[in-house]
């Protein structure tokens, strides 16, 4: 269950769908923890601000500025501004939450004798992979620059994002590392 999500598009005067147009005002956002792409139905006089973290349930006896989650969205059913937003939203969950996603890299395990889960990031191939595994073994990565720094990669945490927002867009893969089915 997701407690908060970011901010990727808001549409106050609400959008079109095959069912007619809502005029509700509605936002779509991403769930911080499993990755999921929502449309939000909020309360009335409600700004919000694309990229801002809310809130989805109550907090401290604070409701949230949410009414209810209406659907889980497609990648397809995303506008314009919010595909733009995607990849710098993505970026902020994966640098706040750095263990998980850490912790992904320090033990991903060889799917098979030819293939290994880190093969499955973008620009990751198989000498790259060799490496990772052999400098984990010495010792795990403590943070996305500990990584950068070892494995001479200048952003570690963009090859991730760029995993999620190919599992986002519907990519046939055969595997699911990081946003929930």
């Amino acid at each position: 269950m997701e407690n908060f999500a970011y901010i990727l598009d808001y549409l106050p005067n609400g959008r079109s769908t095959e069912h007619g147009f809502h005029r509700d005002p509605v936002a779509l956002a991403l769930g911080a923890q499993e990755l999921k792409l929502l449309e939000i139905l909020l309360r009335p006089h409600t700004p919000l601000t694309v990229g801002s973290k809310i809130p989805l349930v109550p907090e401290a006896g604070v409701a949230p500025p949410i009414d209810h989650v209406r659907r889980r969205l497609t990648y397809e059913e995303l506008t314009t501004s919010a595909r733009t937003e995607l990849t710098g939203v993505l970026e902020r969950v994966v640098l706040a939450d750095e263990p998980r996603f850490l912790r992904f890299v320090n033990e991903a395990p060889a799917v098979s004798r030819r293939y290994h889960l880190l093969e499955l990031l973008p620009g990751i191939g198989k000498k790259t992979m060799l490496a990772v595994v052999a400098e984990r073994s010495r010792a795990p990565f403590t943070s996305f620059a500990d990584l950068g720094a070892r494995m001479h990669l200048a952003h570690p945490e963009r090859l991730i994002v760029a995993r999620i927002e190919q599992e986002l867009s519907g990519a046939s893969d055969k595997y699911r590392l990081f946003v929930a089915p």
